[in-house]
């Protein structure tokens, strides 16, 4: 065969009409939304900080221990090969550095061990990130943010664990928390026979001397759920003399022995596969009794809602990569003629993908403020009612959004070497875990109910937006009308809800966002009559600057 037919033989075709990955760009400088949140809810001290962080987490290397860690599940040894009991999980090397670097900048303690004004919303920006590269790794990362409030409730043990929890230093070691300079937290709650209903834990509490807060405890149970089960210690609830307690459970005994947390299985789960979630039998592991007894859920409940909030800004993140994937992927992308970004209903679609990422984002970071601003009675009980709000909200919405986002990018975006299938299967786990839909909107109601003035707080935020926009004003109006009377709200709770997480969205964006996104999200989210899919925006809106805006590059 002579070079000629060599050639039209061997090479087929060019590759051409392909977009290059979305890769080494900053994520933090490339989001005009993301550093416009940081400066207004009061951490523009972070914003050098921030453009580092951006600039590392958007690296191509960076972006391919998401892939990986995914990819190479954990792996459960109950036994040694000599029959020891060990209960080790192995992670690949790509989930351990995802921690370490997570850790390293404070993702799990800044606002605790360094606080200032805005603490809460640079550490909300940093995890907004870093959940865009990988959001299973966060799991631990998250309930050891969280389980500081609930600690301090027992000051003896706060003393002895507080000053390792918030150090800056990863250790994955499976040996006991006194040889470690820093650890993680965990918890173990939900059982087979509750799930969401705590108080019917079976698990039980065996006093081993001196009963009461601070003291030690055995407990005997079943836990169906416990996730990161590497952590060296968990907060449990379990059933005590007087009724359902929270503690303080360590991997290891004081002593150097192993604690009969004992690991039965790991879950097979359809996303968050880099995280370990795993059932347990507890056969007598020694803890240490945080709180009140029988006040277990009151103590642990602070934990909850940081855990909550945190899935609030994971799902907003979800939101925010699956557009950055999807309008990059357009932007290069030719059909028919033109690019995708060019064609009218395409970017109908993306730019509404966009408004509900930017909607998401704006009001994750108003409750980031509030946290930072609890000794204010306005954010306090701010941050009391939203953050069940926006967790629900933000979270069910998220499922849907990754979907469309995935079909904007076609087959390709179907593929497993592409993101999208892990942002997809990732989308729905924050709407289950930490309480599902109907448990965020049950805690609402009971805030209301607890806390009048929840509800009074609530709508003084979104009314100092008034004027700003006609479709707030008669969208807040009819909800303020609805909610006079709440002898109904339990069975309307999700249509209230859901008008009080898009009301609030809405007055957000008239009051602090781009103005083109702001009316867009309103007309499209408070005036549209019936259900529309995504790509439903009215014709006139200015779909080049909400692109712009969402453009990853």
């Amino acid at each position: 065969m002579n070079g000629a037919e060599d050639k039209y033989w061997a090479a087929t075709h060019d590759v051409i009409n392909q977009p290059a990955a979305l890769a080494d760009y900053n994520l933090f400088a490339a989001d005009p939304a993301l550093r416009e949140a940081v400066l207004r809810e009061g951490a523009t001290w972070a914003d050098e900080e921030l453009t580092r962080f951006g600039a590392m987490a958007g690296a191509a290397e960076y972006l391919e221990l998401g892939d990986l860690a995914n990819k190479h599940q954990p792996e459960l040894d109950t036994h040694d090969r000599y029959g020891r009991r060990i209960d080790l999980v192995r992670f690949h090397p790509a989930y351990h550095r995802l921690m370490e670097t997570a850790i390293n900048q404070g993702l799990h303690s800044s606002p605790w061990s360094d606080p200032r004004p805005g603490a809460h919303v640079a550490r909300a920006a940093k995890s907004y990130m870093h959940a865009q590269v990988e959001a299973g790794h966060g799991c631990p990362i998250t309930m050891t943010f969280a389980v500081v409030p609930t600690l301090k409730l027992q000051p003896d043990l706060a003393a002895a664990w507080l000053p390792k929890i918030m150090a800056r230093s990863y250790d994955p070691r499976n040996v006991p928390a006194a040889q470690k300079q820093g650890i993680t937290v965990g918890m173990a709650m939900t059982e087979k026979q509750g799930g969401s209903d705590v108080r019917a834990n079976t698990t039980r509490a065996v006093t081993i001397g001196a009963e009461g807060p601070g003291q030690a405890y055995e407990l005997i149970g079943h836990k169906f759920f416990v996730s990161a089960p590497m952590c060296d210690a968990f907060l449990v609830l379990a059933q005590a003399p007087r009724g359902l307690s929270c503690f303080l459970l360590p991997r290891w005994r004081p002593d150097g022995s192993k604690n009969p947390m004992q690991i039965q299985r790991l879950k097979r789960k359809m996303g968050n596969t880099s995280n370990a979630t795993c059932e347990t039998e507890l056969r007598g592991a020694l803890a240490w009794m945080i709180g009140k007894e029988g006040r277990g859920v009151a103590t642990i409940i602070e934990m909850v809602a940081m855990t909550r909030f945190d899935c609030m800004v994971g799902s907003a993140a979800g939101m925010r990569m699956a557009v950055s994937q999807a309008v990059d992927h357009c932007r290069q992308r030719k059909a028919f003629g033109r690019l995708l970004t060019d064609q009218p209903v395409m970017r109908n679609v993306l730019a509404d993908l966009a408004l509900e990422a930017e909607a998401a984002l704006v009001v994750s970071m108003r409750v980031a403020r509030a946290l930072d601003n609890r000794d204010k009675p306005h954010e306090d009980l701010l941050a009391r009612l939203c953050t069940p709000i926006g967790k629900y909200w933000v979270c069910k919405r998220t499922p849907a959004h990754a979907y469309e986002a995935m079909e904007c990018i076609g087959g390709s975006g179907v593929m497993e070497d592409s993101p999208m299938p892990r942002l997809y299967r990732e989308a729905p786990v924050n709407a289950i875990w930490e309480g599902s839909g109907n448990v965020q909107c049950l805690d609402v109601l009971r805030a209301i109910e607890k806390m009048p003035a929840t509800l009074d707080a609530y709508f003084d935020e979104v009314e100092s937006a008034r004027g700003g926009h006609a479709a707030l004003d008669r969208h807040l109006a009819r909800l303020k009308d609805d909610m006079r009377d709440l002898a109904g709200f339990e069975q309307d709770a999700r249509d209230l809800i859901d008008r009080m997480a898009v009301g609030l969205q809405a007055a957000l964006l008239v009051k602090h966002g781009a103005s083109v996104v702001a009316d867009a999200f309103c007309r499209s989210r408070l005036e549209a009559i019936g259900h529309h899919q995504y790509g439903a925006l009215p014709r006139d809106v200015d779909f080049g600057v909400i692109l712009e805006r969402a453009m990853p590059r």
